[in-house]
């Protein structure tokens, strides 16, 4: 491989000259400019990263970690990272930390012994030491669809709490009454929120949420089964069940589907976190749906402006519903009220 000295000596110029001109320095001469680029075309010289990084301080690289690389929403929020980094002139490096807070300390560790220039973060809990000491010691960070409260970082998320009323007037508006929810590690901002956004809407329309209703998950799918096995069992299981997270909506489809029961016939299914997955099941299930590719570009716009010392800003997107056949058709009422009242909206 062509070295630096190498370039200098085809091109006929000293080593200073040729680095001036590979840092675009302004004080090198038309003449020599054309000579040295020439010769790197020539040599097929390329500039050694580790060394310019460690003359600039920068590596022109980005850490992102996210919470589970098997869930599509986050394959899908890390490509968009990727795609928005390149096209700013930044790469990434990704670490699965898999729902698990030791594994997320792993990488964030290993990313900033990499000297990157900045970190994405799905925070898989709000209590991680390492995660808080990188925060607050002055390193380039960016929440992404998760957060920790007390930390001053930038946030990128989306807002569901409109679309989960939307999904419990559509559900109210069938017919069903008796609605349960398998929620994720209330440790988790997404997963607290959720249950929250639920009962809330629940509430507006005189629902109870019984906490044999409140199934705990993890955000994969084995808990979703788990769960919605629960729920069957009981003397007077749920119309619905909604599962606050795309994987944990397919485990809940496999219970019901292992008891030779059919959505929606014998009970109705719906999901946060929508996939394309969700298109082909049979039936397609109804689920809420964050703008993925928006909230990635927006979390790489954000840590690069703090890296290149402007002012970075958090940023709230909408979720909405997509509704599809897993909820049912509108049914008889079931000795209710054919007329569901209507829900006090709030703009905030």
């Amino acid at each position: 491989m062509a070295s630096i000295k190498n370039v200098a000596a085809e091109a006929g110029v000293s080593v200073a000259t040729v680095s001036r001109v590979l840092n675009d320095h302004p004080s090198v001469s038309a003449e020599a400019r054309t000579r040295v680029l020439a010769a790197v075309e020539t040599l097929g010289y390329r500039p050694n990263a580790v060394a310019r990084s460690l003359r600039t301080d920068q590596t022109h690289t980005l850490g992102l970690v996210i919470s589970d690389v098997l869930n599509p929403y986050f394959t899908e929020l890390a490509r968009s990272v990727e795609e928005e980094a390149r096209a700013l002139g930044y790469s990434v490096i990704i670490g699965n930390a898999d729902e698990k807070p030791e594994l997320q300390d792993h990488h964030i560790r290993n990313l900033l012994d990499r000297r990157i220039d900045g970190l994405l973060v799905s925070p898989t809990d709000g209590g991680s030491p390492l995660t808080l000491d990188a925060a607050r010691g002055g390193t380039p960070m960016v929440f992404v669809d998760r957060w920790i409260p007390a930390v001053d970082v930038p946030v990128i998320r989306a807002d569901g709490r409109a679309a989960v009323r939307d999904l419990v007037a559509h559900l109210h508006g069938l017919g069903h009454r008796r609605l349960a929810i398998i929620a994720g590690p209330a440790a988790t901002t997404t997963g607290s929120e959720r249950v929250e956004a639920f009962r809330a809407a629940l509430r507006e329309y005189g629902l109870p949420l019984p906490d044999a209703y409140i199934g705990q998950g993890d955000f994969q799918a084995e808990s979703g089964r788990r769960a919605t096995e629960a729920f069957l069992d009981l003397p007077e299981p749920p119309e619905v069940v909604f599962a606050a997270d795309n994987l944990m909506a397919l485990g809940a489809l496999d219970a019901i589907r292992a008891r030779g029961m059919r959505v929606p016939h014998d009970i109705a299914l719906a999901a946060f976190d929508d996939i394309p997955w969700f298109v082909h099941t049979d039936p397609p299930i109804t689920a809420i749906a964050q703008p993925t590719g928006e909230l990635g570009r927006a979390a790489v716009r954000a840590l690069v402006d703090r890296i290149e010392g402007r002012p970075p800003q958090s940023e709230t997107f909408l979720a909405r519903l997509v509704v599809r056949r897993s909820c049912g058709e509108p049914a008889s009422p079931r000795g209710l009220s054919p007329q569901p009242p209507s829900p006090q909206r709030s703009n905030t």
